[in-house]
């Protein structure tokens, strides 16, 4: 008979339950293993004959329960791969009660990003989550199994060991090792338990309310730790006073990673990065680096509340951790520096995870998740940006005070323990006396989004709903209903008014406040709202004359809304290029990056070759008068706003429109920067140049571009100069970037990103795309042990054009499914089957437009 391990849906058993653990590890850095003991202190609530716990490819070699002044030894320990557990049965029943369970055991590191992995030159660094510490403990390794952690770790006697609690002694073993013993954590998950050991310095200690905070990198990028320090540093506190809670873990060490598989790791003490993450040389970086480094530590330390002080009880709440580090990390930063105006980048990923919510293999952001499989793929865009911008839409209808209030009434009931998403609702509800419950679960139950329709008569709004998907006709027969809180904002003269109307029917007509007819009408304001608006004929001619009387966020949600009509066919292509000549004189920066995006996507998968000479010079009449008025020299004191208007006219006309002036000016003068002239290129440009540099470059550039990325020891421009190396133009240096993909010179963290930009690039496209299906082996052992990096290269097959290539992408991954990446598989496929039809439904209809202007 199959035992219940033998399923890999198979869960822990909740009678038996870890309190402590006291742990000690010993690494082998060259030969790439460890062995391990640990003391586990366990509450049984019921007899039994065996006992489960996670371990996968460890072998356990010995283990020993004592239990009411009884030593038990197994009959058997029996490890499961289905499960990647081990049974422990007895000979008799192990009584209820307190016991402690003794083990030892000896494992290898993985050869992938996660367990515990060689993170770079003699440097082993732990990623448990998901469900990874079971590769390097046994342990019982889901969320909802917290207890106290004491670890002692044995390594190399020249290394730095960094875990969750502070270091409390340190003792010689003898030649070349010593012992290290951490102070004991909180309770924790096991996923947030964290190890780095190897030759890493650290900033100076901050204390901040008396926790100490530092700053880690490799020794040759300690120069880069400043500006990652001083957020840190600076948020810390704004993230105390926001939970009404101290921060618990004792000290903040964060740590930069040459390999590392995600963005940033939340451990507990212990915040691991992608060392593009959190280093940076704030005299050469560009302004989105920072913004970036600033949005990912303040993501990291949010969760040292949300995630890690309550804790999820299954995967199936990860948006709980996820969604609201996400939106709180925005606010936090939006309150230490207001002139960034993070809210846009906010909006962007809200933008990003609409085209993704519109598919029909979308997700509800509280997904059902059978197995840690499911939960890895769980880390999208829905649990991320849609749950954290139905969070801001909850907290503008709730209000920031009343929010805020809810948030520390959770944080005080479900301390140091585990919660569910109705915890949270009840919080907020009883500290609001709002229906949130009802309300919240509306939006995080179900998949997808509404569309609302906006007719105007008069005064009179006449609104109807319906869900949203990008495929032409596909809402048939769905019957999904929101409660839609809108923000209707609307101008007559002078005068703006602005009204709320909670939407919960299919159709429902509102009276204006106001006087006089309104001019426009704006059904999304501050475009806080996680739905998209469609209006009339009249609506839209109303509001595309009133664009410049509209905010920064609202101008891009329009065009975004209107670009998502296209796609699903309620809009002609040539409606959309009629709205973008409106923006001539559109000066505000983000605005102006939304439509170098658009444009960028025509350019992309739209046009017909014979059409680029008339659209590039489209672009140019937009942007165009950007560049000229500005020139490309930064004056001194500059204002950021002017520098990035500055950027997205470079991109628009030298990347988008390929313009020859452009393009020869930004290679001039990024051989002047790389030969040592600073001024010659302004830090928001070096992107776009070493880019257009590439395109046009030719062996003697690639080659130079390969020393840089070999030497350079800031991340961001190591990342620049290799992601160039994908992005030749010439058929010769364009197989180099090809054949490149296949070798360990590119970085296992960085495979998919390269992969990416190769599929991304006209010439190399259609070779790589070949090369790739007729190697798939060679890659895929490559990045088999690193899952998110595998669902990472599905998804860039979407930059894939034609039909011809969407049935080889179709047969192809027929061909070779991936546990791993279901959904990733079934999410581009649909993206993609909806590109291709995009593209036969509207090239034509581009041209004519563009030969009519």
């Amino acid at each position: 008979m199959p035992h219940p391990t033998d399923e890999r849906t198979f869960r822990l058993p909740t009678h038996l339950r870890p309190t402590r653990y006291d742990a000690t590890l010993s690494v082998d850095l060259e030969g790439k293993r460890f062995s391990g003991t640990e003391r586990v202190e366990l509450a049984a609530a019921q007899p039994a004959d065996e006992l489960v716990l996670h371990a996968a490819e460890l072998d356990v070699t010995r283990a020993t329960l004592r239990v009411a002044d009884r030593v038990l030894e197994p009959a058997s320990i029996t490890p499961v791969a289905a499960s990647e557990t081990v049974v422990l049965r007895f000979a008799e029943p192990v009584p209820a009660g307190a016991g402690t369970l003794e083990l030892a055991w000896t494992g290898r590191m993985t050869g992938g990003l996660r367990g515990l992995y060689l993170a770079g030159s003699g440097l082993a660094a732990t990623q448990f989550e998901a469900a990874d510490a079971r590769r390097v403990f046994p342990c019982f390794d889901e969320p909802g199994f917290k207890a106290r952690w004491r670890l002692v770790v044995e390594a190399p006697a020249a290394a730095v060991v960094l875990s969750n609690g502070a270091p409390e002694r340190e003792e010689a073993l003898g030649p070349g090792r010593k012992r290290v013993g951490f102070a004991e954590t909180p309770p924790l998950p096991t996923y947030l338990v964290a190890l780095v050991v190897g030759p890493i310095d650290g900033s100076p200690a901050t204390s901040v309310r008396g926790v100490p905070v530092r700053t880690w990198a490799s020794p040759e990028k300690l120069p880069l730790t400043g500006f990652g320090q001083d957020v840190a540093v600076a948020v810390l506190p704004r993230l105390e006073d926001y939970f009404g809670v101290p921060y618990a873990f004792g000290k903040v060490d964060q740590v930069g990673l040459p390999e590392f598989e995600a963005g940033a790791m939340e451990n507990a003490g212990l915040i691991t990065f992608r060392e593009v993450a959190l280093l940076l040389d704030p005299q050469t970086a560009s302004l989105a680096q920072k913004k970036r480094v600033a949005e990912v530590v303040t993501h990291e330390l949010a969760h040292q509340w949300f995630g890690n002080w309550v804790t999820m009880t299954w995967w199936d709440d990860l948006w709980l951790n996820e969604a609201f580090a996400t939106w709180m990390a925005f606010k936090i930063v939006d309150r230490w520096n207001p002139a960034w105006r993070v809210w846009l980048e906010f909006d962007q990923g809200k933008a990003a995870a609409m085209h993704l919510d519109a598919l029909r293999s979308t997700h509800p952001i509280r997904a059902e998740i059978r197995d840690v499989n499911a939960a890895g793929e769980a880390f999208d865009l829905i649990t991320y940006e849609k749950g954290g911008a139905v969070l801001r839409m909850i907290e503008g209808y709730l209000g920031e005070e009343r929010f805020r209030d809810g948030i520390r009434l959770y944080m005080r009931r479900h301390a140091q323990g585990n919660a569910v998403a109705d915890d949270l609702w009840s919080a907020l509800g009883e500290a609001s006396g709002e229906p949130v419950v009802e309300l919240a679960n509306a939006w995080i139950g179900k998949p997808g989004f509404p569309l609302v329709r906006v007719a105007r008569e008069g005064r009179r709004l006449v609104l109807e709903q319906r869900r949203f998907f990008s495929e032409p006709g596909a809402g048939e027969g769905d019957d999904s209903l929101w409660p839609v809180p809108l923000v209707v904002r609307h101008g007559d003269g002078e005068r703006v008014t602005e009204q709320r109307v909670l939407l919960r029917e299919r159709r429902a007509e509102v009276e204006l406040a106001g006087g006089a007819e309104p001019a426009y009408v704006c059904a999304n304001a501050a475009a806080t709202g996680f739905y998209r608006v469609a209006y009339d004929a009249a609506g839209l001619d109303a509001i595309g004359r009133a664009v410049g009387r509209l905010a920064p966020a609202e101008r891009i949600q329009l065009l975004s809304d209107e670009w998502a009509l296209v796609r699903c066919g309620e809009r002609e292509i040539d409606a959309f290029l009629d709205l973008v000549t409106r923006f001539g004189a559109e000066a505000d920066h983000a605005v102006l990056d939304e439509l170098v995006a658009r444009l960028s996507a025509i350019d992309h998968r739209l046009l017909a070759d014979g059409d680029r000479l008339r659209f590039a010079a489209l672009v140019v009449t937009l942007f165009g008068p950007h560049l000229a008025a500005l020139g490309w020299d930064a004056a001194p004191g500059e204002a950021d706003a002017v520098r990035l208007r500055r950027a997205a006219a470079v991109r628009a006309l030298g990347v988008v429109a390929r313009s020859a002036g452009v393009v020869g000016e930004a290679a001039a003068r990024l051989d002047r920067w790389i030969a040592g002239d600073r001024k010659a290129l302004e830090p928001n440009l070096h992107d776009a140049s070493v880019a257009m540099a590439a395109r046009a470059g030719d062996a003697s550039r690639f080659e130079r571009f390969r020393a840089l990325f070999a030497k350079e020891t800031d991340p961001a421009f190591r990342r620049r100069w290799l992601l160039a190396l994908a992005s030749f133009e010439d058929p010769n240096l364009a197989a180099r970037g090809v054949e490149l993909a296949f070798t360990d010179e590119v970085p296992l963290q960085d495979v998919a990103s390269f992969v990416a930009a190769l599929l991304a690039n006209r010439t190399a496209r259609r070779p790589f795309w070949e090369r790739l299906r007729a190697d798939w082996e060679r890659l895929h052992a490559r990045v088999k042990g690193a899952p998110m990096l595998l669902r990472r290269i599905v998804e860039a097959m979407g930059a894939l054009v034609e039909r011809r290539e969407l049935e080889e992408a179709e047969a192809f991954l027929a061909a070779h499914p991936l546990d791993e990446a279901r959904q990733a598989i079934a999410q581009t496929l649909e993206r993609l089957r909806q590109d291709v039809a995009l593209r036969e439904r509207t090239q034509a209809g581009i041209g004519r437009w563009l030969e009519a202007r």
